[in-house]
């Protein structure tokens, strides 16, 4: 088997506050082979967004990554000198953030912003940075790129201003793309489209994908593998299909039963998880889900079970012998 493109273990990231240490990303593991899709899914407050920035080194001041090893390309990344990681940022991985209007500098002309990336790590004159960009946004679907790549942020819709941010980390041809949540507060068939540009550029240009997102069916649309993500730890991986079919952990059984379905009896109430996450402050005893789970006992809230193959090989975290979904869910 080759090498992994990204090989991460027991990466631990976090938050000084005033409250305390918060520990965002606790003991992540996973590997993500070149040109494989890789969703991380999980509700808001899982850790998702802290992983994808310790794993570009842009934890904000508060934040550092304060144990584990995270090997890019077999160079590992905890511990390089800024200099180095500013090198890689950018040019061998990049990074679609969730909000182009707050991530676009609103005073610079959306052409000037990737043209500025290409100049950087490209070393190209301003005339070939800018046909570069043209082409650039040509090839993710923005109409009259010429005349587009003129404008300010403000004066393009939320589809194009997100096809601009691809068109940015695209630009260097990246080995690596994490994307997260790249269609927060789009429209369905902007997002179809968006995700259909993602997955096309991905399998082209055989880049290794990270796409961070709340919502299964982007994960389903887009992803060969999936983690489910809670309380800062994966608490399931698995392909796909697997996942679809056969989901192991409790809380990725809560996050499917909560999707309603067009064939469901719409005088029965939606499903929701009850409770709240946990705080991320302080120790932790036994499973972090254990508050919410319906399985749980009195060894769930001693034990903090480790993620760990079952008799399938499958991976997740869980002291309980679940019987099997379709029965549940029939159920």
């Amino acid at each position: 088997m080759p090498d992994p493109l990204l090989s991460v273990r027991d990466l631990e990231a976090g938050f000084r506050t005033r409250a305390g240490w918060v520990r965002a990303v606790d003991g992540v593991s996973f590997d993500l082979a070149a040109g494989e899709a890789f969703g991380v899914v999980g509700e808001s407050g899982s850790g998702k967004s802290a992983l994808s920035l310790a794993l570009m080194g842009l934890m904000p001041g508060n934040g550092s990554i304060v144990g584990g090893s995270l090997r890019f390309a077999g160079q590992e990344l905890v511990g390089m000198p800024e200099r180095q990681r500013r090198a890689l940022r950018g040019r061998r991985m990049a990074l679609v953030f969730q909000d182009p209007m707050t991530s676009l500098n609103p005073y610079l002309r959306v052409g000037d912003q990737v043209d500025e990336a290409i100049r950087l790590h490209l070393g190209l004159d301003r005339r070939a940075a800018r046909r570069r960009t043209v082409g650039l946004f040509a090839a993710v679907g923005i109409p009259e790129p010429e005349v587009r790549a003129a404008r300010y942020p403000h004066q393009l819709s939320g589809g194009q201003r997100q096809r601009v941010m691809i068109a940015m980390a695209l630009s260097c041809d990246p080995d690596l793309l994490i994307a997260d949540e790249p269609t927060t507060a789009l429209d369905v068939t902007v997002q179809a489209q968006v995700l259909a540009l993602l997955r096309e550029q991905q399998r082209a240009r055989r880049m290794g994908l990270i796409l961070i997102t709340h919502n299964l069916g982007v994960v389903a649309a887009t992803c060969d593998r999936a983690a489910v993500m809670y309380a800062g730890r994966f608490v399931e991986i698995a392909g796909v299909r697997e996942l679809f079919a056969e989901p192991r952990h409790p809380y990725t059984r809560g996050l499917f039963a909560a999707l309603p379905r067009i064939d469901d009896d719409r005088s029965r109430p939606l499903v929701a998880i009850p409770g709240q996450p946990p705080r991320l402050v302080g120790a932790r005893v036994g499973c972090p889900f254990a508050p919410r789970c319906p399985h749980a006992g009195d060894d769930c809230r001693a034990v903090d079970p480790p993620l760990a193959a079952d008799a399938s090989g499958r991976l997740h975290r869980c002291l309980r012998n679940l019987p099997p979904w379709k029965e549940v869910a029939r159920g």
